[in-house]
């Protein structure tokens, strides 16, 4: 799978969300997409699957347009994990589950279709659940079920919005090394949009930071989370340190001045080309 964005913009009536978004992304790894509320995260990921349509630029898989393939073509190419929500899902897991098997199959449920979604739930450790009603379940255990869902679509990319926001800090670690475990045993690509920059630090392959619409920095959680970049992005006195060869971010203060680098042009990020109007340039030593 090769996931390409070509001055991407998108804007809500006269707010404009992206700004000239290039990306290009070409191997199976853990992608996460960061920055402060309203920098267009999830417009970007909504951008990637065809539920919004950018009013500039193109969103390419495998070299062909989002925008001139059918929903459902998309959707056997792409998962969606949303955000974690309340709404409640009369259903069993294994019936919620099955519905990422639509785009393959319709509504007719066959014996492949019942044994993949069989594989997953055992494949997440939640087989046990499979006769449960989705309503009675935990936030983590319908997280994974939600995961389950996205997996049952058979994707080469799957794109999840702030899966772990509602979760305690023992199940987003299992969703986290979960996700990371699927890049590795299924040579997936994910793309995840999250606002936890030490759980990104420690389990992301390739940081994105967004800032004002744009693509601020790109590369491994080493190269980005720099203290100047932090104070830039989120306004945020922060110090970096390292435990476990990963970086740690220590807020400390909010700056009292404007945020350092505000309209100013994209950082480059050491190894890395400048992005946000020109493809970032992805390390050549990175690998999942």
């Amino acid at each position: 799978m090769r996931l390409k964005l070509k001055d991407v913009e998108f804007s809500y009536s006269s707010v404009k969300v992206l700004d000239d978004v290039c990306l290009d992304l070409d191997e199976p790894k853990f992608v996460c997409v960061l920055g402060p509320n309203g920098v267009g995260k999830s417009t970007l990921v909504h951008c990637i699957n065809r539920i919004l349509k950018p009013q500039k630029g193109v969103v390419l898989l495998d070299q062909a347009n989002v925008q001139e393939m059918g929903l459902k073509e998309v959707a056997r190419k792409v998962g969606y994990v949303p955000q974690a929500s309340t709404d409640m899902f009369p259903l069993t897991v294994v019936d919620t589950v099955l519905m990422g098997r639509h785009p393959h199959s319709g509504w007719n449920t066959s014996e492949r279709d019942l044994d993949i979604v069989t594989g997953i739930l055992g494949l997440l450790g939640i087989d046990d659940l499979a006769l449960r009603s989705f309503d009675e379940l935990s936030a983590g255990q319908k997280q994974k079920v939600l995961i389950a869902r996205g997996l049952a679509q058979e994707p080469q990319l799957l794109l999840l919005d702030e899966p772990t926001s509602n979760l305690d800090i023992r199940h987003q670690l299992e969703v986290m090394e979960l996700l990371g475990d699927l890049v590795r045993s299924r040579d997936l690509m994910v793309v995840m949009v999250s606002h936890d920059l030490n759980i990104t630090a420690r389990y992301a392959h390739l940081v994105i930071m967004m800032k004002g619409g744009r693509i601020f920095a790109v590369g491994t959680p080493e190269q980005v989370f720099t203290e100047e970049n932090i104070r830039s992005v989120y306004g945020v006195e922060a110090q970096v340190v390292t435990t476990g060869a990963k970086p740690y971010v220590v807020p400390l203060a909010a700056c009292k001045a404007p945020m350092a680098g505000e309209g100013s042009d994209l950082v480059r990020v050491e190894g890395m080309a400048p992005v946000g109007h020109a493809e970032p340039a992805l390390p050549s030593d990175m690998s999942p």
